[in-house]
């Protein structure tokens, strides 16, 4: 977002500069906007006195060359008569074919008949007024009127046209284009471009060597080379790229280079193409989240939780993430008494803050605090002040390689963030504490997981210890949209031409809305009676290879592979990164309790003791102290592991 901003402000300060150069005087300037602010009828009077004036003008010139040629011309006192009821009857006829009423701009295509017609009309009529009043005029005379009236009043209306559109231009800014591809498609876009007030082609550019150095179109036609000095020293505000008939591949990849300079850039299809003449590129609607997830969505089918939180003071951490704004925006219509939202992001906090004043209006107090879950004295102090009924805790690292490369980084936010804010809820008296968890805690491979598992566990223990603060946790896969999952990733590598990474044909992940997310966790916090393991049902896992063509193929794209060596986008397989699955799992344990809702299971899964968990902590922080990774695996190794080989405790399937 930063690099688009600042490339608007150049384009913005570029244009202004072109501006104060090509501004006219205050006077002109005056002089164009009176003329462009007159109404209809005015225009009309003044363009159907131009038309009788032309009469008198061509009457008058077919008079001169008649006398060049013959003298003995009536005198002034008998054509003043002739010439004034000349203008009256070519007045009428102008009104009559409708001619001042012709906007200026479609004249070229609409008036050339009419005018022609006018014209004629008019010779007639001034041959009948001739034989009325017997000046004895030669018929020459009219036929060279005819022709002279036609011409004239054809060109006041193309030179006023000039002098209109100018006007317009100098009024307004106007956006500087450098067109890509000077081939029949960029042709035609200039002409068309020509006729908007709002648009100025600047010049082409053009791969093809023997177009470079020529004039196409009235413009210069540059070699790609020269893109980055033109759009610098032309002024440049966008580039269009004109190149149909090349592959989308190839021309994703000219437009994320031409973005890379700092330029806006737009592709357009061909005009056969608009029109449906000819054969039209597939195009093909982008795959729905239907096929994404393999099930249907389920916001239809969870409850609502308002209830649970209606005049509520809830706290959310990790309000500006992902999961956190969305729980935010769905607390909105639950009627909360306030909302608190902590994240360590000045512009994540900013942007969500101004998301929730400018939906809920007045009526709802939203107050932002910037701070981490670690700083144990500010988060004492926001659960006492506020007097907080509900933590939702969505603040963690998630993004698996930067955690697994910043382990003690990842160890100290993702758990003792947890045990900072859990067992000060606990100390204050919070009714409900829920944490966010995931799919990447059962069975770990990597850091991210294990101490999201360390984080289950830790309140797993404070539930067994505490009467007053109910504590749960949900645990789902990835959430489509979120930031550093798989489908931005794929979209814009999609957009720049590929290819699409991919660690391993094999891997599958379990997916969902950050709508449904956000759901199931509300939904956790109602159904919570303590130390609660909730997992949504989310269907079949899917294959991420099968996720990556669907995108490409939903884009409109074909598959580059051994089968298609001529497809558009290649697959390309990286290999594992280390601590990455293969597939993901929801449960540790096969034990499972149903919920109120069908869609929504408790799992059963053991847990460390009191002590076994305070020696684990213990432990963690002193590894966190020294900053030693490997005694910070070996922890992790040694109790989430322990915990796993444990048999969960078993107790009568019910129904809560």
């Amino acid at each position: 977002m930063r690099r688009t901003t600042k490339r608007q402000q150049n384009f913005q300060s570029r244009t202004g500069a072109a501006k104060t150069r090509s501004r006219p005087s205050k006077t002109r300037l005056r002089f164009y906007r009176s003329a462009i602010s007159l109404s209809r009828p005015q225009k009309q009077v003044i363009f159907l006195s131009l038309d009788i004036v032309m009469i008198a003008v061509a009457l008058g010139l077919a008079l001169m060359l008649h006398a060049m040629v013959r003298a003995g011309l009536p005198s002034a006192a008998q054509l003043t008569p002739l010439v004034i009821l000349i203008m009256l009857a070519g007045g009428a006829i102008s009104w009559h074919l409708q001619l001042p009423r012709i906007k200026l701009n479609a004249f070229e295509t609409r008036a050339i008949t009419r005018t022609a017609l006018f014209s004629v009309l008019t010779a007639v009529a001034a041959l009948v007024i001739d034989a009325l009043l017997s000046p004895g005029l030669a018929i020459p005379v009219y036929f060279n009127f005819g022709i002279l009236l036609m011409v004239l009043s054809a060109f006041w209306r193309i030179a006023l046209r000039h002098v209109t559109i100018v006007a317009y231009r100098r009024t307004k800014p106007r956006m500087r284009v450098l067109i890509y591809g000077a081939g029949k498609t960029g042709q035609q876009l200039v002409a068309a471009l020509r006729q908007d007030d709002a648009i100025e082609p600047v010049c082409f550019v053009d791969d093809n060597p023997t177009l470079q150095s020529l004039v196409v179109s009235g413009l210069r036609v540059h070699a790609p080379s020269t893109v980055k000095h033109l759009i610098e020293t032309r002024n440049i505000d966008r580039v269009v790229l004109a190149m149909p008939s090349i592959r989308p591949p190839e021309l994703a990849r000219i437009a994320h280079r031409l973005r890379a300079i700092g330029c806006e850039v737009h592709a357009l299809p061909s005009f056969a193409e608009l029109v449906g003449e000819g054969e039209l590129r597939k195009r093909v609607s982008p795959v729905s989240l239907d096929d994404l997830l393999g099930r249907g969505r389920l916001e239809s089918e969870l409850p609502g939780v308002s209830h649970a939180y209606s005049g509520r003071r809830i706290l959310i951490t990790g309000a500006g993430g992902s999961i956190g704004s969305e729980l935010c925006r769905q607390l909105l219509g639950c009627k909360p008494e306030c909302i608190v939202a902590l994240d360590h992001s000045e512009l994540a906090l900013y942007n969500i803050d101004k998301e929730l004043r400018d939906l809920s209006g007045d009526g709802l107090k939203i107050t932002p605090v910037l701070g981490s879950v670690l700083d144990e004295t500010l988060i004492a102090r926001v659960l006492e002040q506020y007097r907080i009924d509900v933590v939702l805790h969505a603040a963690a690292y998630k993004h698996l390689p930067l955690v697994e490369n910043n382990v003690i980084a990842g160890m100290r936010n993702n758990v003792l963030g947890t045990k900072v804010i859990a067992e000060a809820a606990r100390e204050a008296g919070v009714e409900r504490f829920i944490l966010v968890s995931s799919d990447k805690a059962v069975r770990p491979t990597n850091v991210m997981g294990a101490s999201k598992r360390l984080a289950e566990l830790l309140v797993q223990d404070l539930a067994t210890r505490s009467s007053d603060t109910r504590f749960s946790m949900v645990r789902f896969g990835n959430v489509l949209g979120s930031s550093g999952s798989v489908i931005p990733l794929f979209e814009e590598q999609i957009a720049r031409g590929g290819p699409v990474t991919l660690t391993d044909t094999r891997v599958t992940r379990y997916f969902m809305t950050i709508s449904e997310a956000a759901r199931l966790v509300l939904l956790a916090g109602s159904f919570s009676r303590g130390g609660d393991v909730f997992v949504l049902d989310m269907g079949e896992p899917v294959p991420i290879h099968k996720l990556a063509r669907q995108m490409i193929e939903g884009a409109g794209y074909t598959v580059r592979d051994d089968t298609t060596p001529d497809g558009d986008i290649e697959i390309k397989v990286t290999g594992l990164r280390k601590g990455e699955k293969l597939h993901e799992e929801l449960l540790i344990s096969t034990d499972m309790l149903t919920t109120p809702h069908h869609k929504i299971l408790r799992a059963q899964e053991s847990y460390l003791s009191e002590f076994e968990i305070a020696t684990a902590m213990k432990d963690l922080r002193q590894a966190i102290g020294e900053r030693d990774e490997e005694f910070a695996r070996e922890i992790i190794a040694r109790w989430v592991e322990r915990c796993e080989d444990v048999p969960a405790k078993t107790e009568e399937k019910q129904s809560l």
